[in-house]
C-alpha cells in the first residue's frame, strides 16, 4: 500500500514524538530537547536526544536518526504499516483505504525490480566469463578487486545485440523495454541497450537495482550510459550508492558527494564508504533534500578542473534557496588533474582524510567564486561584483539566514574594497581625489574633464547625511582615522557639516588616532551641539549608526558601510560625467553610461538599507 507523503507528514506532526519514546527509554528534559542513553547502542552517558518541534531523534554516539515511524519500526521491529497504523490511533487518524490504482502500480514495479534483479546477475556472469576478460583486466587497472566488484555488484555487457534479451527470455520485452534494458524502434526488433560495456547498477535507498550505468572500455561515446528514466528509475531522485553510504555516514558523521559512481568505488577502495554521486547530472533539490536527511552540511568533493569548479558552483546556487539553519553545504577541491581515484592511488587514505579535514563553507565558497571572477579595477565591476552577492543573498528563502548571509559578503566586500584604494597619508596623497594639507584642510582634485563632472564634485554629501556621518564619528571617532583616505574626498554640502569633519581630519592627521578625549575639544571649538542636536538617539529614526536601538559593534560596522558606499557612489558619480562628456564622440560610452547607471541604483538602495524615517 502506498501512503502520501502529505499524510505522513501531518502523522508526524500529530504525535509528539517523546510520547512514542518515552515508554521504553528514560527521557529527562535538556532545555528545549529531551535526552536519555541510546537505545540503540550501550552507553553510560546521555548521547541520545528527541526534539518534539522538529519531530527527530539523533545520538550523536552510533548516528541513529529518525522520526517516531523509524522509532517503532528500528527499536520494536514494527513492520512500516503496523507502525503507521498504531500511530494514527494514537492520533485519532484514519489510515486511508488502498487505491486500486496505487496497488496495480506497486505490484507492477516489484515485477519491474525481479527483471532488474535477473539483469545485475547475468551481468555479473558475464563479468566472470570469457567475454569479460577486457573488464576485468580495466577493473584491475583502477584498482577494484573482488571484493569491490561483489559489492557494487559490478558486471559486463557483451558486444551482441542480443544478449541480453535472449538470457532474460522469460520476462517479455514489454518488461525489458520498459525497466530500459531494450531498446524498441518501430517497426524494428527491440536489441539491448547496453553493449561492449562495464556495468555498474544503481540501487535505491533499500538496495534494489533500479537502473545501470555502463561505462565503455575502449574509445566512443558517450563514455558513460545510463538507463533511461523508467518507473524505477528517476535519475533526478536517486543518488548512487545511497543505500550502502547512508549507515556509513552515521557511523562517520560525514556524507561526501562525488561526481561519479567510479569515484565512489575509488573512495571505497581507500576505506571511505559514506560517498554518493548523482547520475552523470548536476544535482537537483531533490537530491539534496536526500542529502540533507543524512548530513545537515554534506562535502561536495569535486575536480579541480573547470567542470568541477563548475559543478560546484552550480551546485551552491541550487541550494541556496533551499539553506536553512541545519542545511547547508561544504566544499573540497582536489588537485588540478586528479580524481578521488588518483588521490587514492598516491596517497591513500590519509591523502583524502587530509582535505577533507577543512572543507570549505559555502558562504565562503561562493565568495571566492565571485570575487576571482574577474579584476575589480573600475566601479562598474565592483558593483558587478557586489550585485551578483546580493542577488545570491536574495535567493535565500530563509529571510533570517538571506540577511546573516548578506551582511558576511557586503562586510567581505567593503573590506576587499578598503584594500584595493591608496592609503590616506600625505606623503601619498590619492591622486583621484586630491590630497589632505595640513592647515588647509582638504585641498580638490584637478577639475574633472567635463563642467556636469565639477558640478557633481560641489554638490557633495547632501546636508542631512552629512550631519549623520559627523554625527556618528563623534561616537566612533577611531574611524575617521580608518577612513579618513574616503572622508577626505566627500565635500559635504553643509558648511557647519564639512567644518567639523575637517577638524577632525586635521587632529586626525596630527597625532594618527583620535578618541573620545581628544574629541571634546574640538566639538567644543566648532560649536557641534547645534550641529549634532536631533541627529543622535531616538528609536527606528535616522542612520542606524546614529539610533540608540542599535547595538554599537554593529552601528560602528554600519557607520563604515555608509562611508564606503558614499566613497563608492562619488567614485561612480564623477565617472558618470566623464562618461557623458564623450557620449557624442563614443559609441561604447552608452554602455558604460548605463553600468554606471545601474551601479549607482544599488548603491543608493544599499545606503537606504542603512536609514529609517519615523
Amino acid at each position: 500500500m502506498t501512503l502520501s507523503p502529505a499524510f505522513l507528514d501531518e502523522l508526524r506532526a500529530r504525535v509528539t514524538l517523546s510520547s512514542v519514546i518515552a515508554p521504553h527509554v528514560k527521557l529527562t528534559r535538556a532545555g528545549r530537547e529531551w535526552k536519555a542513553c541510546c537505545p540503540f547502542h550501550n552507553e553510560k552517558t546521555p548521547s541520545f536526544t528527541v526534539n518534539d518541534e522538529k519531530h527527530f531523534y539523533h545520538c550523536f554516539g552510533c548516528g541513529a536518526h529518525g522520526d517516531a515511524i523509524r522509532f517503532l519500526t528500528d527499536n520494536r521491529g514494527l513492520p512500516f504499516m503496523d507502525a503507521v497504523k498504531e500511530l494514527a490511533a494514537s492520533a485519532g487518524m484514519e489510515v486511508p483505504a488502498p487505491d486500486p490504482r496505487s496497488r496495480e502500480r506497486a505490484e507492477r514495479q516489484a515485477t519491474l525490480h525481479d527483471v532488474m534483479a535477473a539483469a545485475q546477475a547475468w551481468f555479473a556472469e558475464q563479468l566472470d566469463g570469457i567475454e569479460g576478460a577486457e573488464a576485468r583486466a580495466y577493473c584491475q587497472r583502477r584498482g577494484i578487486g573482488a571484493g569491490a566488484m561483489k559489492r557494487f555488484g559490478i558486471g559486463f555487457a557483451p558486444d551482441r545485440r542480443n544478449g541480453l534479451r535472449k538470457a532474460l527470455a522469460e520476462h517479455t520485452d514489454a518488461k525489458l523495454i520498459e525497466t530500459g534494458l531494450l531498446i524498441s524502434i518501430e517497426e524494428k526488433e527491440p536489441y539491448d541497450r547496453f553493449r561492449g560495456r562495464l556495468m555498474i547498477p544503481i540501487r535505491d535507498a533499500r538496495g534494489r537495482v533500479i537502473g545501470f550505468g555502463g561505462r565503455i572500455l575502449g574509445t566512443g561515446e558517450p563514455k558513460y550510459l545510463n538507463s533511461p528514466e523508467t518507473p524505477l528509475f528517476d535519475k533526478g531522485s536517486t543518488l548512487y550508492n545511497l543505500d550502502r553510504a547512508s549507515p556509513a555516514s552515521r557511523q562517520a558523521k560525514r556524507l561526501i558527494v562525488v561526481e561519479g559512481y567510479m569515484d565512489v568505488i575509488g573512495l571505497d577502495r581507500g576505506g571511505i564508504a559514506e560517498a554518493v554521486a548523482p547520475n552523470g547530472t548536476a544535482l537537483t533539490e531533490r537530491q539534496l533534500e536526500l542529502l540533507w536527511r543524512l548530513d545537515p552540511s554534506p562535502i561536495l568533493c569535486f575536480d579541480g578542473d573547470a567542470a568541477g569548479t563548475k559543478a560546484a558552483i552550480r551546485a551552491a546556487t541550487r541550494a541556496l534557496p533551499l539553506l536553512g539553519p541545519e542545511r547547508t553545504l561544504s566544499f573540497v577541491t582536489l588537485p588540478e588533474g586528479q580524481d578521488p581515484d588518483d588521490l587514492v592511488n598516491s596517497g591513500g587514505r590519509d591523502a583524502v582524510e587530509a582535505l577533507l579535514q577543512a572543507p570549505e563553507p559555502l558562504v565562503d565558497r561562493l565568495w571566492r567564486h565571485e570575487r576571482d571572477s574577474g579584476p575589480l579595477t573600475t566601479p562598474e565591476r565592483r558593483a558587478g561584483l557586489k550585485q551578483r552577492l546580493l542577488d545570491h543573498a536574495a535567493a535565500i528563502a530563509d529571510r533570517s539566514l538571506s540577511q546573516l548571509y548578506r551582511d558576511e559578503w557586503m562586510d567581505r566586500f567593503f573590506a576587499l574594497n578598503r584594500r584595493e584604494r591608496p592609503a590616506f597619508t600625505p606623503q601619498a596623497p590619492q591622486q583621484r581625489r586630491g590630497s589632505f594639507v595640513r592647515g588647509r584642510g582638504f585641498v580638490p582634485p584637478e577639475p574633472p574633464a567635463s563642467a556636469e563632472a565639477k558640478a557633481i564634485g560641489e554638490t557633495g554629501v547632501d546636508r542631512f547625511t552629512a550631519r549623520a556621518l559627523v554625527a556618528g564619528l563623534t561616537r566612533f571617532p577611531d574611524l575617521v582615522v580608518e577612513e579618513a583616505g574616503i572622508l577626505a574626498t566627500l565635500p559635504f554640502a553643509d558648511p557647519a557639516a564639512e567644518k567639523l569633519k575637517q577638524r577632525l581630519l586635521d587632529q586626525a592627521l596630527r597625532t594618527g588616532h583620535l578618541d573620545s578625549v581628544a574629541l571634546q575639544p574640538i566639538l567644543a571649538e566648532a560649536g557641534a551641539s547645534q550641529l549634532l542636536e536631533g541627529t543622535l538617539g531616538g528609536f527606528g529614526k535616522g542612520f542606524s549608526f546614529n539610533r540608540i536601538d542599535t547595538e554599537p559593534t554593529q552601528a560602528r560596522a554600519d557607520l563604515r558601510a555608509v562611508i564606503e558606499l558614499l566613497g563608492d557612489r562619488h567614485e561612480i558619480a564623477q565617472g558618470l560625467a566623464e562618461v557623458s562628456a564623450r557620449l557624442l564622440d563614443d559609441p561604447q560610452a552608452v554602455a558604460e553610461q548605463h553600468r554606471l547607471l545601474l551601479a549607482n541604483q544599488e548603491t543608493t538602495k544599499r545606503l537606504a538599507d542603512y536609514s529609517a524615517s519615523d
